[in-house]
């Protein structure tokens, strides 16, 4: 095999590959002996057909086809190595010149991984907005704690918002009943609009034992679209009690003796949270210098690849929850192009940042250790409800199992950039990575 390559643009290439045709013996005689155990001939056992009878009944120029694309990807392989190409993304391939008895002339195209010129990440300096915590976010987190141990109360009065009622229910069409339209003693909290539409209105100011009627419109069932007449039935009326805050409440909802050290303790939690938050803004600012430095060029292809697969996930999505492009782009008021647009310029984004990070890595030599992989693989099958050892598996049938080595190794590279980097809050502070450490140090002990 002879090849040249021809560089297109910084980040794309185009291979010239000669086969000759001595070469194509081995994928020659694979064609002939797979097509053979395919084909039927009378007077011939399975597999064992003559080559001259199967050029006779399928083709010699089938097989031959059969042969060159089972020995493109090898060639094409056996020339990136040879030339010592950084390849990214799936090669186009077009056959130039083959002939029976001929070499085999093609070439191939091919995304490569640009040669960037990395900045010294200590020069970089990004500023973040200062932290800011109010009071009334403490209040929030205390509200929300007093509402988890609140308990409810019978009352000798009619209903009012934020009340908790036990309720029957019988909905009717025209005075037959409607059919799953009937439930009884079911516990609903007013205003919540969690069942039927009219029913809140309907609930409110009827006392223990007292009864009314509403009209709703039924959304499901054989009579949707209808009007239906619904009897409520009041059977119990309950107020919600909030415990008192006091340290009596603090020993009962935490670990803590008094309310001022739980609200110490949500402070330092919300403030925990609004660091990490920090520290990520400063992170995406960062790498965004960083590419905009090294001039980092966004290879055309694999943001193609990028795009569609972006898109096929918001498909899916949509899928998921009964929708369709054209209903979510109506909702959103914008055009297919739009949408491309954004997902275009995200996408190159993310494609330069990987670019850059992987350069990173090959220039510190950034290891994964099998602890790390496995912690990564441990993470992601939590997240996806799955087993580790299974999700394992599922990635290495589907070849996704490098990409996820990828974007570890990535994190590692990130994480030794963000050490380097200096960052300042608006008012002039320094910001430290100390949050993010804790955040992780506790995720860890979480998964262990």
């Amino acid at each position: 095999m002879k090849s040249t390559v021809e560089t297109l643009s910084p980040t794309r290439v185009r291979l010239a590959i000669e086969v000759p045709f001595v070469e194509l013996e081995p994928s020659l005689k694979k064609a002939y002996r797979e097509i053979g155990s395919q084909v039927q001939v009378p007077g011939f056992r399975r597999g064992k057909v003559p080559t001259a009878v199967i050029d006779q009944r399928v083709g010699r120029g089938t097989v031959l086809n059969e042969a060159v694309q089972d020995a493109i990807p090898d060639n094409i392989l056996a020339a990136v190595r040879e030339h010592d190409l950084k390849t990214l993304g799936r090669p186009e391939v077009e056959i130039t010149e083959f002939n029976d008895g001929d070499s085999l002339n093609f070439t191939a195209e091919m995304d490569v991984r640009p040669e960037i010129t990395l900045p010294d990440a200590s020069t970089i300096e990004v500023t973040v907005d200062e932290l800011q915590i109010d009071e009334s976010e403490i209040d929030e987190q205390v509200k929300n704690l007093r509402e988890r141990f609140a308990t409810l109360k019978t009352v000798e009065r009619a209903a009012a918002e934020g009340d908790y009622v036990q309720i029957d229910l019988n909905a009717t069409v025209d005075g037959e009943d409607v059919p799953g339209g009937q439930a009884s003693n079911i516990s609903h909290e007013v205003g919540s609009k969690q069942l039927l539409p009219g029913l809140d209105e309907a609930v409110v100011g009827l006392a223990a034992g007292e009864s009314t009627t509403f009209t709703t419109q039924l959304v499901g069932g054989d009579f949707a679209g209808r009007d239906a007449e619904v009897a409520v039935t009041v059977r119990t009326v309950k107020e919600k009690e909030l415990p008192e805050l006091n340290d009596e409440f603090a020993q009962m909802a935490s670990e803590f003796d008094t309310i001022e050290e739980l609200r110490g303790d949500l402070r330092a939690r919300v403030t925990q949270g609004k660091q990490v938050e920090q520290i990520y803004a400063a992170r995406d600012k960062a790498l965004a210098q960083l590419v905009e430095a090294a001039e980092v060029p966004a290879p055309e292809g694999v943001v193609r690849e990028e795009v569609a697969s972006r898109k096929q996930a918001m498909v899916d999505q949509l899928e998921r929850i009964g929708a369709s492009m054209e209903e979510y782009l109506a909702a959103e008021e914008k055009t297919e192009e739009q949408i491309d647009a954004e997902l275009t310029e995200a996408a190159t984004e993310g494609v330069k940042v990987q670019l850059l990070l992987d350069t990173l890595a090959d220039a510190e030599d950034v290891q994964v250790s099998d602890d790390e992989f496995g912690h990564e693989i441990v993470h992601r099958a939590q997240r996806a409800g799955m087993a580790p050892q299974q999700y394992y598996d599922q990635l290495v049938r589907s070849g996704a199992a490098g990409a996820v080595f990828g974007d570890v190794r990535r994190g590692k590279a990130l994480a030794a950039v963000m050490e380097r980097i200096t960052i300042k809050d608006s008012a002039g502070n320094e910001v430290t990575l100390d949050a993010l450490r804790a955040a992780n140090e506790a995720e860890h002990n979480h998964d262990h």
